[in-house]
């Protein structure tokens, strides 16, 4: 039997009224009993009427999407440009540094999709290119960059001895990524 919610509302409290319990009410209208006890509570905090006219207005207005500023977009496509088509993580990092601006990742990486084909990086059995092979150390040296929030990560892995170093940096700059290469 199907019935508006306000209907079932009305229901609860005149069973709770009649000293049916919360559980009871629940299984005989198909609602969690949470759901009834949130109901019951508020209609004796407010009154019936009161929290069937906040119940209604309430699901009335639909909830509006949430939207980025254009502007946010327009940097974010600039800073992608600009850094020669860097990742997600660089443009949140630029983001920070020159507008202040703190946009998640994924969101990030949204708003690229609606501008650029972006390739997922999961896909199987597709031909990634050359792939080095070192016959001495230091000849192939693997790099990334780990964002820690305030302090940044250089890791690298020589692929020949697999030894691995790590250089901690206040900055995401290249004067910090060729510092690391020295030390390495």
């Amino acid at each position: 039997m199907d019935m508006l919610n306000q209907t079932q509302i009305t229901i609860a409290w005149e069973l709770h009224e009649k000293g049916v319990t919360n559980i009871k009410i629940a299984y005989s209208l198909g609602k969690h009993r949470e759901t009834v006890g949130i109901w019951i509570s508020q209609i004796q905090q407010r009154g019936l009427l009161s929290f069937l006219d906040t119940y209604t207005n309430a699901k009335k207005v639909p909830r509006e999407n949430r939207q980025v500023d254009p502007l946010i977009k327009c940097w974010i496509w600039d800073i992608r440009e600009r850094e020669y088509d860097c990742c997600g993580q660089k443009i949140q990092y630029f983001l920070q540094l020159e507008h202040n601006i703190k946009i998640s990742v994924p969101k990030i990486y949204e708003i690229l999709s609606e501008k650029y084909v972006i390739r997922s990086k999961w896909k199987k059995n597709k031909q990634r290119g050359v792939i080095p092979i070192a016959t001495k150390p230091r000849e192939v040296v693997q790099m990334d960059t780990i964002d820690f929030g305030d302090i940044y990560a250089f890791t690298g892995v020589d692929i020949f001895s697999k030894e691995a170093d790590i250089l901690l940096a206040p900055e995401l700059t290249s004067k910090y990524g060729e510092n690391f290469l020295d030390q390495m």
